[in-house]
């Protein structure tokens, strides 16, 4: 009976504790002297200024954890450019804080973009 209650308990916890796991702040700009647009994202329920929050929610909940993980100091990254834009995603994403300056200054930033791209304006 006790095991049956802390597996249950156990399985509660990521319920309860996704209920404030995604709450980021935005600031897009689609090029460096542009002014930036600002959009929000919580979850749980979904709701924000970013295009369709419900299905931003899923999208980085199947992600995981790492949506916003800096790329590696010791990765080799193609010196080639995908665009001016540039994000800066605040906040908190599964317990951590998040502060993450997104672009498109290589291949490596170019991945790093395309795996939240859903969160930001459609490029012109």
């Amino acid at each position: 009976m006790i095991r049956h209650m802390r597996l249950a308990a156990a399985l509660a916890l990521p319920a309860a504790a996704g209920a404030v796991a995604i709450d980021l702040r935005i600031a897009y700009r689609a090029a460096a002297t542009a002014a930036p647009k600002l959009f929000a994202l919580r979850c749980d329920p979904p709701r924000g200024t970013v295009a369709r929050p419900a299905s931003a929610c899923r999208r980085l909940r199947a992600i995981g954890p790492d949506a916003f993980a800096p790329t590696p100091r010791d990765r080799v990254c193609t010196q080639i450019a995908g665009g001016p834009m540039t994000a800066l995603v605040t906040g908190s994403y599964y317990g951590r804080a998040v502060w993450a300056r997104l672009s498109q200054s290589d291949g490596c930033a170019i991945a790093r973009w395309k795996l939240v791209s859903f969160l930001f304006p459609s490029a012109p």
